[in-house]
């Protein structure tokens, strides 16, 4: 499917990344997220993700199998999944046992999303990094889902693939059907600071897993499950979670590089990141289609990625709005989200410098806030642009009530304005 001129009313879903409020608790802020979910499926939300981010003070989704399981055993019908693991800290193998697990008791509900590692800058001789020092990517970018190819985070480096084709040169910010598209901002790829703190961070974490090729790695899954994977010397391999089980395989893509073509060429659905990475998210979502063979899937399936945030006026939700700036300076600059500031406190931005503005105006620029008409309007460009199946919310706010005030909003204005046949389609299994 290619985008449209008029916009669909397609299914709406939610990102999490249990975003820590100032003054609250990880704790709270996962016993808030449980909230979030119930309501989502009373509001007819489709799917509940979780990201994965370790070590960000103002994250506290570091287990999407352990938050997956909990909504589902909490809710009716809302599919429950992972927007994604990363495939630096966790093998394809445990990532599919683990979901797998949660399918089995929740057959059809489970949804696994895959992003690949990524990695810090070079050192400054431009020696390649360590496969330590590549996991640990995982740790510092929003943290984690995180750069090139998954959908929560945001990171100022990213995985080239030695097949991924050339980079396209920056293009400056236009609007394309009524959808914003930014500049790419101008982050710096060669931070030595930047790489010393991954390289500290990745010491904490532990993780020393090496990625592989892509495509191989989910492979691993779609064989274990279809029972006909082999090891490398042809001996059979068999996981009885993960065999047979009642869960859809997804792949998270930030650039139109190797995760979006893979994704096509094997039939996966995909999602794509506009709340990250808008300046490139055409071209995710171009190459995705371009690359897709019926496979899994008998026809292209994408889901687009946004930030928004609803309430009851425009001049209300900009106010609830201060403090996004500032957050996601906080993670730019390496460290990991920080606590998510309160209302009134977030620095102006015309007193911001204007590197600063630069760094962040991409993030800004495409955030949707306002009432819920102006949310919905912003989202029906997106998905007219796009041409998403689907589009995925996230909601990052000081107080979790504003949260499940946006999203009860946003799903009574987008119901109530959508044609009298909703498009709520799912993504259809290529036939055997």
């Amino acid at each position: 499917m290619s985008p449209t001129t008029t916009a669909r009313r397609v299914p709406l879903s939610i990102l999490d990344l249990a975003v820590v409020a100032d003054g609250a608790t990880g704790q709270d802020a996962i016993r808030a997220s449980l909230e979030l979910a119930v309501r989502a499926d009373a509001l007819g939300y489709r799917r509940f993700w979780f990201a994965e981010h370790h070590l960000a003070p103002g994250v506290a989704s570091a287990s999407p199998a352990v938050l997956a399981a909990l909504t589902a055993e909490r809710t009716q019908r809302i599919k429950v999944g992972s927007g994604a693991v990363l495939l630096s800290t966790t093998s394809p193998l445990i990532a599919a046992e683990q979901f797998g697990a949660v399918a089995a008791l929740h057959p059809g509900r489970v949804d696994l999303g895959l992003g690949r590692a990524f990695t810090p800058p070079p050192t400054p001789g431009g020696a390649t990094a360590s496969a330590a020092v590549v996991a640990s990517a995982a740790v510092a970018a929003d943290d984690s889902v995180a750069a090139e190819d998954s959908i929560a985070g945001d990171a100022p480096v990213a995985t080239v693939a030695a097949d991924a084709p050339p980079r396209r040169e920056p293009q400056p910010a236009r609007d394309v059907d009524g959808l914003h598209v930014p500049a790419t901002p101008p982050l710096d790829r060669g931070d030595s600071a930047l790489r010393e703190r991954f390289l500290a961070q990745t010491r904490v974490i532990g993780a020393s897993r090496t990625s592989g090729v892509f495509r191989e790695e989910l492979e691993v899954v779609l064989g274990l499950r279809a029972g006909t994977f082999r090891d490398a010397d042809g001996r059979p391999c068999v996981s009885p979670p993960v065999q047979g089980a009642d869960l859809d395989l997804w792949v998270l893509a930030s650039s139109g590089g190797e995760s979006a073509r893979v994704a096509g060429e094997l039939g996966l659905p995909l999602a794509a990141n506009y709340h990250v990475s808008p300046a490139t998210v055409l071209e995710t979502v171009e190459q995705y289609r371009a690359a897709f063979r019926p496979g899994v899937l008998d026809a292209p399936y994408v889901v687009v990625s946004a930030d928004v945030l609803a309430s009851e006026t425009d001049e209300r939700a900009t106010g609830l709005a201060d403090g996004f700036a500032d957050w996601v300076l906080s993670i730019r600059g390496g460290g990991g989200a920080a606590v998510y500031p309160r209302p009134g406190t977030g620095t102006p931005w015309e007193a911001r410098p204007e590197q600063e503005r630069a760094l962040l105006l991409d993030r800004v620029s495409t955030r949707f806030v306002g009432s819920a008409a102006t949310v919905v309007e912003r989202l029906e460009a997106l998905q007219r642009a796009t041409g998403a199946d689907e589009l995925l919310l996230t909601t990052e706010v000081h107080d979790p009530a504003a949260r499940v005030r946006s999203f009860e909003l946003i799903a009574q204005a987008w119901n109530a304005s959508a044609p009298a046949a909703l498009d709520d389609r799912e993504p259809v299994a290529a036939t055997v």
